[in-house]
């Protein structure tokens, strides 16, 4: 059942708890950082909340895309609601002025990658089931 739930819905949420102050009142929440390190270099090298949600968001799509190689019937279901996640992300990013952001965008585009290449690669992989006798 939770199979095919799309996971690129996962960074909308955090997003939107982000949004609603459930990362405490910073201000700009995604430019708190989580942790830094000194490289052998000398130079820091520092992550903020906004990078470990693209991370988050690259993951997920990387997890969507294998998922997208199974070939059955349920798989256009999944294709579907990635498609309205897709929207979702879309008219957030037109209507809310706090989603008016290069990470929204940036997680934005990264659902988009996923509906195409969900579709791709399902078209790709179902194609070589078709049987002609």
């Amino acid at each position: 059942m939770f199979a095919h739930i799309p996971l690129m819905i996962v960074p909308f949420v955090v997003f939107n708890l982000g949004l609603a102050g459930l990362f405490g009142d910073l201000g700009d929440p995604w430019q708190a950082e989580m942790f830094s390190l000194t490289m052998l270099s000398g130079g820091i090298w520092a992550m903020s909340i906004a990078d470990m949600i693209v991370l988050l968001a690259l993951a997920l799509l990387f997890v969507e895309i294998v998922k997208a190689t199974r070939t059955s019937n349920a798989s256009v279901v999944d294709h579907l609601l990635s498609t309205f996640v897709f929207v979702a992300f879309l008219v957030e990013f037109l209507l809310v002025r706090q989603a008016a952001s290069s990470l929204f965008f940036i997680l934005m585009a990264i659902t988009l990658v996923d509906v195409l290449a969900g579709f791709a690669v399902s078209l790709r992989a179902a194609s070589r089931d078709v049987n002609f006798r």
